[in-house]
């Protein structure tokens, strides 16, 4: 069996683009040998700046030969159907068959497909593969027509086996595909042949190029790492920018340089940021000092002064860069400790969203929620207020606008620095966390009241001009901000009802106290004609009061309104009917999102669900401890006894309550008992009710589902004694009701009715 070497040489490549054209090159020619009958052992795809490549071992010589029978229309069939199908198959019309079948004689045609060599069918698959390569952006040079990432320059193509190496003939847009290749573009460019690819990568080795991207990134990290421990000093980790770097030369040579000491006074973080988004330079810590205090770059060769030119350039740069960041730092210093509420009235210029206003517009109202929410997570409410008024004044700072990705840090330095307290600060930077499901959760109370402050204005305000996700859309990353609100409540353990929030954002927001204002928006409308019986409406107007939120939520509500000639109260009541909606709906959105939290900490969905039927599903921190312990608790014995003793009791009194139309919740009394087991089943309710009563107001679900569990006896014992539908319609009543207060007892955790199995 041959080995198949491919190798695609064009211009740099972007960094960016190698992973993926790397396994699309792999998946594409494999999938393509294989549908034509080529099978193969194994597969290994490869990138630099300047080449693809495509190792397959274990191919196939030739695909195999095939016989296909296919049936056709029946004898006697139109001449059409009987042409297509022999057109269909590729066969004449001489070469049918006639055979008996269940309904009268048909057409079969025998269709037989001799085996290809293996170099026909490669080179067909990499033809179309070449021609049809999905880059993410590509281009076209000279007079072809051929679109590749940057312009192709050669193609290599060879099958291998013990009998030597064969090219494979093939030409793509005047590229004919050969056994050349060349190395590294300034220290090896001659071309040189290969015959296979242990041939090929120990040749393009002594060429200075390293084909592996994993062995480019370990020789960047271990080179680095070990110049810094010379110095007693520390590489930073960034594994994003090593495999960019690893993707950007192809004989990485790692150089060391010094920052001058005019920038040591930066942030670090100023440093580290300046350096990677414009210069892709590692950071290097003295761990001492906690402070960045050289760089590492990584050059693609080698030079004769062992890379002091290369070195020299990049730190005048680098120089020029860093004088910026100092500039701006020191800028955004002077006006934060003058005034930082410039800033802040600086963002009511700033749209955050068209029909949702401004990002001053946002932060009023985020500081209006913090301060309600402070109370309900230990927040002093005052401070919790002024956080969220600064949180986003960095928005308007130099360094923010050059380096997006510093927002919220830079707001901490710039607070703390004006003289707030070291809350407000914090707040500043920790207000945008979580940002994914394994990002740390605040827990300082401030931080925690306009993290989940802001994330609720997000939500609430996109559901409420109607923005939500779709399918795999989420452009404003609603998903991430629903799974960070209810970490930020549930690994806080904090006690609230968002729904209760929700409704009260919304009426501040949007709600009848303040739809005066939303008709003094729209002017335009023949706002005479409305019979508007209210008194405070034109107190409402005169304080001429209005917001983007109000604004574009109800304009088609008022044209409706103008139309149809409806009292203010008749608005009001739309529109709340309006919030309820959204209310509702979002809160369904946070719980399918929790649903898929919950799942990934193997919780199953239908526990999931059973919690979410019980009230007060949106105090999330409940419901996530209510679904912990029954998912543990079902994992048991206990568990077991509990859902079992549950459906014997509730599966009878369905059918019953079905049959007889009624609803049998009251009046079981032991006094109408006859056998001694139903005594035991009441005495065990009773004692198990001492237990179960305090350990739910305690939320201590783990005990109340174990002394349920704990009726399985009595309740199989009561079974097996007595008749429930007994001829007395009073005892068949009083069982009844029995079976009624064993499941009112085991529903009190979750709704048991809906777990499966």
């Amino acid at each position: 069996m041959p080995d198949l070497l491919i190798e695609l040489l064009s211009e740099e490549i972007p960094a960016r683009m190698q992973a993926r054209a790397k396994a699309d090159l792999k998946a594409r020619v494999t999938d393509g040998l294989v549908e034509a009958g080529l099978t193969y052992a194994s597969a290994g795809a490869f990138a630099t700046p300047r080449r693809l490549a495509l190792s397959i071992e274990g191919l196939l010589a030739a695909s195999p030969s095939t016989s296909e029978e296919r049936k056709g229309p029946k004898v006697g069939a139109p001449e059409k159907a009987i042409e297509g199908f022999v057109r269909g198959a590729g066969v004449t019309r001489d070469q049918l068959e006639v055979r008996d079948d269940k309904k009268g004689q048909v057409y079969f045609a025998r269709i037989d497909k001799p085996g290809r060599p293996a170099e026909v069918i490669v080179a067909e698959v990499l033809e179309q593969v070449i021609r049809t390569f999905p880059w993410p952006k590509s281009m076209r040079w000279g007079d072809g027509d051929l679109r590749w990432v940057r312009p192709l320059h050669s193609i290599l193509c060879v099958l291998s086996d013990d009998s030597g190496a064969t090219v494979v003939p093939m030409s793509v847009d005047g590229i004919t595909a050969g056994a050349v290749t060349r190395g590294h573009r300034f220290m090896a460019p001659d071309a040189f042949s290969v015959t296979g690819l242990e041939d090929y990568a120990t040749k393009l080795k002594r060429a200075h190029v390293m084909l592996s991207s994993e062995e480019r990134a370990d020789h960047i990290w271990n080179d680095a790492t070990n110049q810094a421990f010379a110095l007693g000093l520390e590489v930073v980790e960034d594994r994003a920018l090593l495999e960019e770097v690893a993707g950007l030369v192809e004989w990485p040579v790692v150089l060391m340089g010094e920052i001058g000491a005019e920038f040591l006074s930066l942030p670090p973080e100023v440093l580290q940021t300046s350096m990677r988004e414009h210069q892709k330079f590692f950071s290097v810590r003295d761990p001492k000092r906690a402070q960045i205090v050289r760089f590492v770059t990584v050059a693609n060769r080698e030079t004769a002064d062992d890379g002091a030119t290369i070195l020299a350039g990049n730190n005048k740069v680098l120089s020029a860069r860093l004088s910026d960041a100092r500039f701006f730092w020191e800028n955004d210093l002077r006006i934060a400790t003058s005034d930082l509420g410039q800033w802040v009235r600086a963002l009511d210029n700033v749209t955050f969203h068209n029909k949702l206003g401004s990002q001053g517009e946002r932060v009023n109202r985020i500081a209006a929620l913090a301060r309600e929410i402070a109370p309900l997570v230990g927040a002093d409410a005052d401070l919790a207020e002024q956080a969220a008024r600064f949180a986003k004044a960095d928005l308007s700072s130099e360094m923010v606008y050059e380096f997006p990705e510093l927002q919220g840090l830079m707001g901490r330095y710039y607070i703390e620095a004006a003289g707030f307290p070291a809350e407000v600060a914090a707040a500043a930077q920790e207000h945008y966390s979580p940002l994914g499901p394994s990002d740390s959760v605040p827990t300082a109370p401030v931080s925690v009241a306009v993290a989940l402050a802001d994330k609720i204005d997000t939500l609430t305000g996109f559901w409420a001009i109607d923005e939500k996700p779709t399918g795999s859309k989420d452009p404003f990353a609603l998903r991430r901000a629903a799974i960070g609100s209810f970490r930020l409540v549930a690994e806080n353990e904090v006690r609230l009802g968002l729904s209760k929030i929700i409704a009260s954002y919304l009426q501040k927001n949007m709600g009848g106290e303040t739809v005066a204002v939303a008709l003094d928006t729209f002017g335009d409308l023949n706002l005479s004609e409305i019979a508007l019986a209210d008194d405070t409406i034109s107190d409402a107007i005169s304080s001429r009061q209005s917001s983007a939120l109000l604004s574009n939520s109800l304009s088609s509500l008022m044209q409706i309104a103008d139309a149809e000639r409806l009292s203010l109260g008749q608005i009001k009541s739309r529109i709340n009917a309006q919030l309820y909606r959204i209310r509702v709906d979002l809160l369904a959105f946070l719980h399918d999102r929790l649903k898929v939290y919950l799942r990934d900490q193997d919780i199953p969905h239908d526990v999931i669900d059973a919690c979410l039927a019980m009230p007060g599903n949106d105090d999330l921190t409940l419901l996530v401890k209510r679904a912990r312990a029954l998912a543990a608790f079902l994992k048991t014995d206990n568990g077991a006894n509990l859902l079992q003793g549950f459906k014997r009791a509730n599966n009878i009194l369905s059918q019953a309550e079905a049959k007889d139309g009624v609803e049998y919740s009251y009046g079981a009394d032991v006094k109408f008992a006859e056998d001694e087991t139903e005594r035991t089943l009441f005495a065990a309710l009773d004692e198990a009710d001492k237990t179960i009563r305090p350990a739910m107001e305690a939320e201590d679900f783990g005990a109340a589902m174990a002394a349920m569990a704990e009726l399985r006896r009595p309740i199989d014992d009561f079974f097996e004694a007595v008749q429930i539908n007994a001829e007395s319609q009073v005892l068949r009543r009083n069982r009844l009701n029995l079976l009624s207060r064993i499941r009112t007892t085991c529903l009190q955790v979750a709704d048991l009715t809906r777990l499966e199995g």
